[in-house]
């Protein structure tokens, strides 16, 4: 008898953002407490019978487990080796999301092709794209194509069938809500094809030992398209991020089995296609007024890769009778503690003003690390007085205006000693560094009134 017996097809509801199934439609999901995001759905659901378990693949010891290092080998571009964690492990299945235009397909043709001279075949799987658009812009971005196989094919069983003959060393697929598979009677990117067919690709690729780079649409939310169980398949999950007003994008890493999580790469997006840049720390003070009011430098921490920033901070009377808060890359809500602890600790009056903080560049900076930059920024402009612009700040702002210590402090100061910075702010619970960098002076502040004292020019 045949394993599969029988199968009958049932409705159901699904929710498009975390996957969870109901048998009828709801209108707001109870798992992820999303509104409207429940899509009726057909699923076939087959019977198999019952067999012996299979002993082909039997328990193994830890210690009797060899590893290689070939198991891991890096990529031509740096700053992709950098959030990957060294290299692209044999075997490994990586999710790149993004932005509809923001360079993901660009960024995977770039790597496709310095795999393909560096290491051998490279097969690239277009669903979206015919064979024609993807020359033109391979012609765009110089990428001549030696050992480079093209794909324009949307079948799944079609596709893993022509790269088993093959035999490639990497294989990308761009982009995983456009493949299918035809017996489950689903439309492409379905919740049940997403899935389907990233296990699929899954399996495959431990069984090949061949790393696969698959690209996923993101929602309005940023989130990407699908179940959230598709993050969590897949072994490395990284998102390409980018201002749609500026030139620069940050490959942050989420997810890595094999690696640490939260680096960051920073590339340019050119006419010839996405740069690497060396230098991010430079670039991005490259446009910086010595004499900016209301602006403060800030060494931030990437995962492991200090990056300076300049934090851009504005005060007006408000033309309204409730004063408005905004903030271009830093988190509302340390904004509005700040601003807070300004106005009660240090006697700002900024009950009557409108600010606006901004980190510049489109960058992002979440760590507390940031709190004395921000509040230095916001006094500066509501002083109308100059920071000290061979000055970098660091540190957290407690409720009560103490300054509270940071990590990594060696990593942050050494970075702006690199870049010429004579004086460093910090907070006087962590003022010791490494003996060896002599090159930048610690200037340490218990409070944030005492800091706010000395990085205004006037206090100096």
């Amino acid at each position: 008898m045949s394993q599969l017996d029988k199968s009958h097809n049932r409705t159901i509801f699904v929710c498009q953002q975390c996957g969870k199934e109901s048998l009828k439609w709801l209108g707001r999901c109870p798992n992820c407490q999303q509104w409207n995001t429940f899509i009726e759905t057909v699923v076939t659901t087959p019977v198999i019978s019952s067999r012996p378990l299979s002993l082909e693949n039997p328990p193994r010891e830890l210690s009797q487990v060899v590893t290689d290092i070939s198991d891991r080998f890096p990529l031509p571009l740096a700053e992709f080796n950098r959030v990957l964690g060294g290299g692209l492990v044999s075997g490994s299945l990586v999710l790149i999301g993004g932005d509809p235009g923001i360079g993901k397909s660009t960024l995977l043709l770039q790597a496709s092709a310095s795999m393909a001279v560096a290491r051998g075949k490279v097969v690239y799987v277009s669903g979206e794209e015919t064979l024609h658009q993807i020359k033109l812009r391979s012609e765009r971005l110089g990428v001549t194509g030696e050992n480079l196989y093209l794909l324009a094919e949307t079948d799944l069983e079609v596709i893993l069938n022509q790269i088993e003959q093959l035999q490639p060393r990497l294989v990308v697929i761009d982009s995983i809500q456009a493949v299918n598979l035809p017996e489950l009677g689903t439309a492409s990117g379905s919740i049940t094809q997403v899935r389907e067919c990233t296990m699929r690709l899954m399996q495959w690729a431990k069984l090949k030992a061949v790393p696969i780079f698959i690209a996923g649409h993101v929602t309005k939310d940023g989130a990407i398209a699908g179940p959230r169980v598709l993050e969590h398949i897949v072994d490395v999950v990284l998102y390409l991020e980018g201002e749609p007003f500026s030139t620069f994008r940050l490959l942050r890493c989420v997810k890595n089995r094999f690696g640490s999580t939260n680096e960051v790469g920073v590339f340019e997006m050119r006419e010839q296609g996405l740069v690497e840049v060396d230098n991010p720390s430079q670039t991005f003070l490259s446009q910086r007024s010595g004499e900016a009011i209301g602006s403060a430098v800030v060494p931030t921490l990437e995962g492991s890769r200090p990056l300076l920033v300049e934090i851009q901070a504005l005060t007006n009377p408000t033309s309204f009778g409730l004063p408005r808060r905004t903030a271009n890359g830093v988190d509302f809500g340390r904004l509005l503690l700040i601003t807070a602890v300004l106005t009660k600790r240090v006697g700002l009056k900024l009950g009557n003003q409108d600010i606006i903080a901004n980190v510049t560049g489109g960058l992002r900076i979440g760590e507390p690390a940031a709190d004395l930059g921000i509040a230095l920024a916001i006094a500066s402009s509501f002083r109308d007085m100059e920071v000290d612009p061979e000055l970098v700040v660091m540190g957290e702002v407690g409720l009560s205006g103490e300054l509270r210590a940071i990590s990594h402090l060696d990593r942050r100061v050494a970075e702006a000693a690199r870049l010429g910075f004579k004086r460093c702010l910090v907070p006087k619970t962590s003022a010791r560094v490494n003996p060896a960098l002599k090159a930048i002076k610690l200037i340490p502040a218990s409070t944030l009134r005492e800091a706010i004292g000395v990085g205004l020019v006037s206090g100096k």
